[in-house]
């Protein structure tokens, strides 16, 4: 037989299915007002794995796992159109609806922001961009600064989240487990690392170099063609910067910002020794109260997952249902919970859309734990 005429029965049978997709979708549309008038919930998980068990049986061995596959991906469809149909609206759309209530339309030109670090932290030139005129409080640790949001002693706080070289910065992602906090903008930095010494030193006398281990990585190939020199990681460049300036030492450098060299009066071995040239760090800002400014067009959220197969899948499944792009997945072990872990989303997607309602109206029923990190724009 040829080719050709396979096709045409492909397409034949393609046009059956379609018909009876739009009959089941019709049918489960006839089962959601049922569900409505008798107050049941739109997912019957039991339901769903015996109908799984019997079309695997039916399928025979070797198409068993197609067609649950294929099963599994149709029942995604039927919950969220029978979801859309209900128009049920979770206590969290509310929240997030009376957030855009009540936010401001402007952007605060001059809160009071905190930073980890020093000054001259690139935590700091981001602060700078994000508002007009901040007022800021630098702490030592990343802990302290969500700590310092949490209590009110700052409004705001900016941190970095995820580099273009060095990937994420993982302590923050695990500290976004156990804080409590909204994110309302994010921004992306372009990162320059230049080798700061004391003033007459030369490179060929730099026996130590110092700076925060995601610059270290952002720095690897450089780094690699000095000899003999010891790497020392510390919790920020512009602290880096600081204790060359304060040691008064000869052989001792730091990867740090240009804006460091003029503050701590050091002078500049090699500019530019990031690996990338277009190397940019992504910071969040954080808030205590959600707050969503006009524009916003990118959602964070948080959530866990049973631990057993196709989990990930079916959260993956509605928000392609959806059209919703997924810009950053990021899992993250869970502390005191054996092989547990907490999946970080970044989603693509206007507070305005319909799909966003929905699916703010549905997620927190397709897992054990789930956090809304917050809608906002980012500038870059």
């Amino acid at each position: 037989m040829e080719i050709s005429e396979l096709r045409g029965q492909v397409d034949q049978i393609d046009d059956e299915i379609v018909q009876l997709f739009k009959n089941r979708m019709a049918l489960s549309a006839q089962i959601a007002d049922c569900k409505k008038e008798q107050d049941l919930p739109v997912f019957v998980p039991a339901r769903e794995r015996s109908i799984l068990k019997e079309v695997a049986e039916k399928a025979g061995p070797e198409m068993a796992n197609y067609t649950q596959v294929l099963y599994s991906m149709i029942f995604e469809l039927s919950r969220s159109y029978q979801s859309k149909r209900l128009n049920q609206q979770s206590e969290l759309y509310r929240r997030i609806t009376r957030a855009i209530e009540e936010t401001p339309s402007l952007f605060p030109p001059a809160p009071m922001v905190a930073c980890q670090g020093v000054e001259g932290a690139y935590s700091q030139i981001a602060s700078e961009k994000i508002f007009k005129n901040p007022f800021l409080f630098y702490f030592k640790s990343f802990d302290a600064v969500f700590s310092a949001i949490e209590q009110g002693l700052c409004e705001y706080g900016v941190l970095p989240i995820e580099n273009s070289t060095a990937g994420s910065v993982n302590k923050v992602y695990d500290l976004m487990i156990r804080h409590n906090f909204s994110i309302v903008r994010t921004f992306r930095l372009k990162v320059d690392h230049n080798l700061l010494a004391n003033k007459g030193a030369k490179i060929e006398q730099i026996r130590e170099i110092i700076s925060h281990e995601q610059a270290i990585s952002q720095c690897s190939e450089f780094l690699s063609t000095l000899k003999d020199v010891k790497i020392t990681a510390v919790d920020n460049t512009a602290i880096a910067a600081e204790t060359v300036a304060n040691s008064g030492r000869m052989d001792v450098a730091a990867l740090s910002s240009r804006s460091c060299a003029e503050l701590y009066g050091l002078s500049c071995l090699r500019p530019g020794v990031q690996d990338k040239g277009n190397n940019r760090t992504r910071f969040i800002c954080i808030s205590k109260k959600l707050e969503i400014y006009p524009g916003s067009d990118k959602t964070s959220i948080m959530m866990v997952l049973s631990h057993r197969p196709g989990a990930l899948y079916k959260v993956l499944a509605r928000m392609y249902v959806l059209g919703i792009n997924v810009t950053k997945l990021e899992s993250r072990p869970i502390p005191d919970r054996d092989f547990e872990f907490m999946f970080y989303f970044d989603l693509d997607t206007s507070i305005y859309s319909e799909e966003f309602v929905q699916l703010m109206c549905e997620l927190e029923d397709l897992c054990e734990e789930f956090k809304y990190l917050g809608s906002y724009s980012e500038v870059v």
